[in-house]
């Protein structure tokens, strides 16, 4: 046998017994997975060293990347949809980090990745700070990826942080190649940082330059729950302006519809019924609604 051929088989070996390894962790993992809560259930990290991991990959790094983008997803996934004391979200960050180790170059594990570790509680981990580690990491890896610079601009404006958010949305307009809105939009922040009107902007942007579909399918979600916050927002005042008068709560949507003040049930912007509190009045999204949680406050809109 060659010594090429005899390294190809060498490597093809390592390969197949690390991918049985992976294999194998998770099977255990899934048998196990009835007995265990789900939060310690998630824990299970195949290897913690994007240095280990990367040399143990040889030639298969790529392929290895996909595998662990796979297990961030399923870890983002499993710790959402379990109940909110389970929620850990603790190998989320390791996960990308392998990730992009291995792939230098995934862009998409950069980018919606930031979004995950960003999201706020419940819906996610609130770690804004380990988003921006993510994305300025894709950003030494790739310099001339100017979407990088704007994503850090876009989780600081989530914070509230408006200066910072400024300064980088100014850093991605001055790669070349970078979108023509990115100048304006510094400015914009500069100026008008934390309403909703500049959160649609920077959503509506995002969702007409991102070439990739998961970011624009979130960036269209978001602009639904700001469409979602304005539809409350008004049928909020309507209940005030029928309490005022009144005297009294609407006890349903009944009420405000035979006093005058709406034509009908109002809906969200997926055409669910929104939720009327017969004691407090207070309007909310339907239980079910996938556009809940909405934001809280104003900072968090984006």
């Amino acid at each position: 046998m060659s010594r090429p051929s005899r390294s190809a088989l060498v490597s093809g070996i390592a390969m197949a017994l690390l991918m049985a390894s992976v294999v194998g962790l998770q099977a255990l993992r899934e048998r196990a997975q009835d007995t265990v809560p789900p939060s310690a259930a998630g824990g299970v990290l195949y290897v913690s060293s994007p240095q280990v991991v990367s040399k143990a990959a040889l030639s298969y790094r790529s392929l290895l990347a996909d595998v662990y983008w796979i297990r961030a997803l399923q870890h983002f996934g499993q710790n959402r949809l379990a109940a909110p004391d389970n929620r850990t979200y603790a190998l989320l960050f390791p996960l990308l980090d392998l990730t992009t180790s291995l792939d230098p170059r995934f862009k998409i594990a950069y980018r919606f990745g930031a979004i995950f570790l960003a999201e706020a509680p419940p819906g996610g981990p609130g770690r804004p700070d380990l988003a921006i580690a993510l994305l300025k990491k894709g950003l030494e890896a790739q310099p001339e990826r100017w979407e990088f610079a704007h994503d850090i601009g876009f989780v600081h404006y989530r914070q509230g942080d408006y200066a910072a958010a400024a300064d980088w949305f100014g850093r991605a307009a001055a790669i070349p190649g970078a979108a023509g809105w990115l100048q304006p939009l510094e400015a914009v922040t500069r100026t008008r940082g934390g309403d909703r009107a500049t959160a649609r902007r920077l959503w509506s942007e995002l969702l007409k330059s991102s070439e990739d579909e998961w970011l624009r399918n979130e960036a269209a979600r978001r602009l639904r729950q700001l469409d979602a916050l304005d539809m409350i927002d008004a049928v909020t005042g309507v209940v005030s302006a029928y309490r005022q008068r009144t005297g009294t709560v609407p006890r349903s949507w009944a009420d405000l519809i035979h006093a005058g003040y709406l034509r009908g049930i109002p809906v969200d912007p997926d055409a669910r019924p929104l939720v009327l509190n017969p004691y407090w009045g207070v309007v909310t999204l339907d239980p079910a609604s996938p556009l809940r949680p909405l934001p809280t406050n104003e900072e968090s809109t984006l």
